[in-house]
């Protein structure tokens, strides 16, 4: 079997792309080949994993910068060919899509040449491309349910969204965790974190609520600050309290996760299946900066499952770190939100999204 997994642009794209591979890997297929977005995060992790990948060159639309997009048309036709080239060169088997601006190229010129296509809707509200891509998909792989409402009911299948395996049983990691980070086994732990490039607004909070934490006496925070933005706080005072442990990247979100005992963070797909997987209580800050403001309809479908807390962006210098305290220090909110974010985990989504590929190449 042949397979190109195409599509990125974010982690939150690329890291469920990766965990499919290795599934599909585990029963045997080695013959597989990503296709991303050139100069993305991708074009650097995949190689990591151990995949062959492509770029093109791709970028995505600016809705609110019209004038960036002057050379989206010539970007996309060549993009386009290079699709072709690459289909034409490898012919695969299957193709499937992640989503994010790369995989439009690659599925169009799949589909245009009657190859079966898959499609990984990470959200609860899908993309533009993805919206595109489905009516001429074979199967819609996807994270929530009443996804009926977007695409063809008879081509759904809810697999959740693929996460790694080091995130199983990590309760028995948590002695090693609290040695990693340098904490107090003692004091409760708040985990921040925006993503791998750090969320603008989440450190605007955290350095807020400078004196706040300071006086915080009984909780220590691991506040993942994101390259981007790590030279310009690593200088602040809130930088040297003991009990504040910032990183410019965590490298080790298994360990992290095993020491949390609230965490504050973004509402990415990846990251809410993460979250749900290790059944950890959250206060999520959803971006505004995305398209259809799907973060917000993701933390929304959580709230309205009790499976989480949230705080709008624009409200998160006054009420995030006071949301995360007030968590932290209820029991049973804890409690109610850990049993029903692990009634909402698929832990085994990325073994029935390989079954799913699989199927495709059978038929």
């Amino acid at each position: 079997m042949r397979i190109i997994i195409s599509g990125g642009g974010s982690g939150g794209h690329i890291y469920p792309a990766i965990a499919i591979a290795n599934a599909l890997k585990e029963r045997g297929i080695e013959d597989i080949l990503f296709v991303g977005a050139q100069g993305k995060i991708e074009m650097e992790k995949v190689p990591k994993a151990g995949y062959k990948i492509e770029g093109l060159l791709i970028s995505g639309f600016h809705r609110q910068r019209i004038w960036r997009n002057i050379l989206f048309p010539i970007k996309l036709v060549f993009s386009l060919i290079k699709a072709k080239k690459i289909i034409d060169k490898f012919r695969p088997d299957v193709v499937v899509g992640v989503g994010g601006f790369a995989s439009g190229p690659v599925l169009k010129m799949a589909q245009r040449a009657d190859i079966p296509t898959l499609i990984q809707e990470q959200n609860s509200y899908p993309g533009v491309t993805n919206k595109l891509l489905a009516k001429n998909a074979n199967s819609i792989c996807v994270a929530y349910p009443n996804m009926d409402k977007y695409f063809d009911s008879t081509k759904i299948v809810l697999t959740g969204n693929p996460v790694r395996k080091d995130l199983e049983k990590i309760e028995n990691r948590r002695t090693e965790g609290i040695e990693y980070f340098g904490l107090d086994d003692q004091k409760k732990t708040i985990l921040i974190f925006g993503g791998s490039l750090g969320a603008r607004s989440i450190n605007q909070a955290v350095k807020a609520q400078k004196e706040r934490i300071e006086s915080m006496h009984n909780i220590q925070i691991i506040w993942q600050v994101g390259k981007v933005y790590y030279d310009d706080y690593r200088e602040l005072p809130i930088a040297d309290l003991e009990h504040v442990k910032m990183r410019p990247f965590i490298d080790r979100m298994d360990l992290a996760y095993s020491v949390a005992d609230v965490i504050i963070c973004r509402a990415g797909a990846l990251t809410i299946s993460e979250i749900s997987m290790v059944g950890k209580p959250s206060v999520f800050v959803p971006s505004p900066n995305v398209a259809e403001d799907h973060q917000t309809k993701n933390a929304k479908a959580l709230t309205d499952n009790d499976a989480a807390w949230f705080v709008i962006d624009g409200e998160a210098k006054e009420k995030m770190i006071t949301e995360a305290v007030r968590l932290l220090n209820d029991k049973k909110a804890q409690e109610s939100l850990s049993k029903n974010l692990l009634k909402l985990a698929k832990p085994n989504a990325r073994e029935f999204i390989a079954d799913e590929i699989i199927k495709l190449v059978k038929k």
